[in-house]
C-alpha cells in the first residue's frame, strides 16, 4: 500500500497540471481573439479618420462645385467678347453655321474668332442655332414657325463643347410667343453652356405673314424671358447667361428704354441688317447712341455684305461691340 498513494497522488497532480493548461490555453485563446476584434475594430475605425470612407462621406456632404463656362468662369460679358457663328442646318441661306458639318463650322469659327482676341478681353465663341425656324407657311397650328429637331441641338451642342464655345438657341417665333417658344427650350436652357437669342423681325401680330411683314416685340416681353432666364440660372447655380436680341429698325424693340438686365442675365442688343461699311457704322452709331453702358452686338453678314469689315474695322467700333455675329 505504501506504493500505491504516491502514484495515485502524482496521477491526481498530472491531471491537475493538465486541466491548469487547458484552463490556460482557453483563457489565452479566448484573449488572442479578443484582442484581434478589438484589433480590427480599431483599425477599421482608424481607416476611416485616415480617409477612407469617412473620408467619402465628408466628400459626399461637400456643395458640388458650381459650373462654369466652357472656357472657365461664370461670367460670359463684361469679361470676354462673343464671337458667334449664325444659322441652321436646314438650308445655306440661312446663315454660315448651317454650311457644312457641325465640327467644320467649330473649326471655322475658332479661326475667326481668334482675330477678336485681346490680352486684356479674351474671346468665348458661339454656335447661335436656330432653334424656331419661321415659315411661309402657317402649318398645323397657324404659328408660321417650325422647332428644330432636338437631336439637331444635341448635335450642335456636342460640337460646341469639343470647341469649348457657347451654343445659343436663336427663336424666330412666327405668331408664336418668345416667352412660350423660351419655354420650351428649358431642357437645354437648363445646361451651363447654352444661352439665348430673340429675332424680333420674325415676330408677326395677328394678320401678319413672315416674308410680307418686319415684326417687333417690346421691353416688357424681353424683360419677361430675361426673368425666367435669371430664375434658371438661380435654380440651378448656373454661369451667366446671354441674352442677344436682335434688331436693325428702331421700332423693332418698343419701349427700349424699359430694358431690364436682371441678376444671372447678359442682355446684349445687337445692331442687324446689311449693307456697306459706311451704312452699317452708320445704323451702329444711330442704336448705340447713349447706350454705351449697355452690352452691344454687331452682325456681320458674309454674303450680303458690300466690303465685308474686317476684325481691326469692327473693334474700331464705339462703342466696341461685346457681341460679334457672323451670319
Amino acid at each position: 500500500m505504501a506504493t500505491v498513494e504516491p502514484d495515485a497522488r502524482r496521477r491526481r497532480r498530472e491531471e491537475a497540471r493538465r486541466r491548469t493548461r487547458r484552463q490556460r490555453l482557453t483563457v489565452l485563446g479566448g484573449g488572442l481573439a479578443l484582442g484581434l476584434l478589438v484589433l480590427v475594430v480599431a483599425v477599421g475605425a482608424g481607416g476611416g479618420d485616415a480617409g477612407g470612407d469617412g473620408g467619402d462621406r465628408e466628400e459626399a456632404q461637400r456643395p458640388a462645385k458650381p459650373a462654369e463656362l466652357p472656357r472657365g468662369g461664370r461670367s460670359i460679358l463684361p469679361e470676354n467678347r462673343v464671337v458667334a457663328f449664325y444659322g441652321a442646318p436646314q438650308d445655306e441661306e440661312l446663315g454660315v453655321l448651317g454650311i457644312g458639318s457641325p465640327a467644320k463650322a467649330g473649326r471655322r469659327l475658332e479661326r475667326q474668332a481668334k482675330a477678336y482676341s485681346r490680352r486684356k478681353r479674351p474671346v468665348l465663341p458661339a454656335f447661335e442655332l436656330i432653334s424656331t425656324i419661321v415659315q411661309r407657311a402657317p402649318g398645323d397650328d397657324g404659328d408660321y414657325a417650325e422647332p428644330q429637331k432636338p437631336a439637331v441641338i444635341d448635335r450642335y451642342l456636342r460640337a460646341a463643347r469639343r470647341r469649348k464655345a457657347l451654343l445659343i438657341l436663336d427663336i424666330q417665333p412666327g405668331r408664336a410667343s418668345f416667352v412660350e417658344e423660351t419655354k420650351a427650350l428649358r431642357r437645354w436652357l437648363e445646361e451651363p453652356d447654352v444661352s439665348l437669342a430673340l429675332d424680333p423681325e420674325w415676330s408677326m401680330g395677328p394678320g401678319e405673314v413672315p416674308g410680307q411683314s418686319i415684326g417687333s416685340t417690346d421691353a416688357q416681353t424681353v424683360n419677361r424671358v430675361s426673368a425666367y432666364l435669371s430664375s434658371i440660372v438661380r435654380e440651378k447655380r448656373l454661369p451667366q447667361k446671354l441674352l442677344v436680341v436682335h434688331r436693325f429698325t428702331k421700332g423693332m424693340i418698343k419701349d427700349e428704354g424699359s430694358l431690364r438686365e436682371p441678376p444671372g442675365v447678359a442682355l446684349a442688343v445687337n445692331v442687324d441688317g446689311f449693307g456697306t461699311q459706311a451704312q452699317k457704322k452708320a445704323k451702329y452709331r444711330e442704336f448705340t447712341r447713349g447706350k454705351r453702358s449697355r452690352r452691344n452686338g454687331f452682325k456681320l453678314f458674309l454674303r450680303e455684305d458690300t466690303g465685308l469689315m474686317t476684325p481691326r474695322q469692327t473693334l474700331r467700333l464705339r462703342p466696341s461691340p461685346d457681341l460679334i455675329v457672323y451670319e
